[in-house]
């Protein structure tokens, strides 16, 4: 959601801002900024240095060509939340969402200097576990069990959910249902497999247990997920 708040509505705070200051907000829905970042970690190595650099710096100045992108995807935006009438309105928002948060990571690669992602030199130990997790996890996105996966990194679970929320703030069980729940999603919207397929394909039991899994980790059923449109 957009909102332009003109500067007659703005809280300064202890600091002096301009008569003419204007800003616009995007808010997205957790779950689209969580789609978006795990989008993000499959193609982008330095995602995680990115993401401590924001952590960081959650202000910074843009350049003139930024402000004109940011300001033209902006505007995709606006105008694409206008029109309920498109099929297609949900995956053509995502996709505007898509590029404009990965011109910001390649805005941030001029602020950043270049570092190696795969040398245990080049990083904290911690961070390097948690990264050699991540990729672990998009490479066996069937794998639900925390055990399993640190069993790979040759640590122990609960070490390994330690790692997890010191990086991330979230546990490693919480990272692995966040990948099981966007292949979910992806096989129910963009698939029409019957639910016992998409099932088997993720390596559930059964479809009885798939749904129950589904239902504890979305709110939704199988179906009601696929038939849930963008409002």
């Amino acid at each position: 959601m957009f909102v332009r708040v003109p500067i007659k509505d703005f809280k300064p705070g202890p600091y002096e801002i301009s008569p003419d200051c204007e800003f616009i907000e995007l808010a997205l829905d957790t779950s689209i900024y969580e789609q978006l970042m795990l989008d993000h970690m499959r193609v982008e190595p330095r995602w995680w240095q990115k993401q401590q650099y924001l952590k960081e710096n959650p202000v910074f100045h843009l350049g003139d060509v930024a402000l004109d992108f940011c300001d033209a995807y902006s505007q995709l935006l606006q105008l694409q939340l206008k029109d309920r009438q498109s099929e297609y309105r949900k995956q053509i928002l995502m996709s505007i969402a898509r590029a404009a948060s990965m011109e910001m990571l390649n805005y941030l690669d001029k602020m950043l200097q270049p570092a190696p992602v795969d040398a245990r030199t080049s990083v904290d130990r911690s961070d390097y576990t948690f990264r050699q997790f991540i990729q672990l996890l998009h490479e066996n996105p069937h794998q639900r069990e925390v055990q399993w996966f640190a069993k790979q990194l040759d640590i122990t679970p609960k070490y390994l959910s330690e790692i997890c929320r010191a990086r991330s703030g979230r546990s490693a069980s919480d990272w692995i249902a966040d990948v099981t729940v966007t292949n979910i999603r992806h096989y129910l919207k963009h698939t029409t497999l019957p639910i016992r397929d998409i099932a088997d394909k993720m390596h559930f039991p059964n479809a009885s247990f798939f749904c129950q899994y589904t239902k504890k980790h979305t709110g939704m059923t199988p179906n009601q997920l696929r038939r849930q449109k963008l409002d």
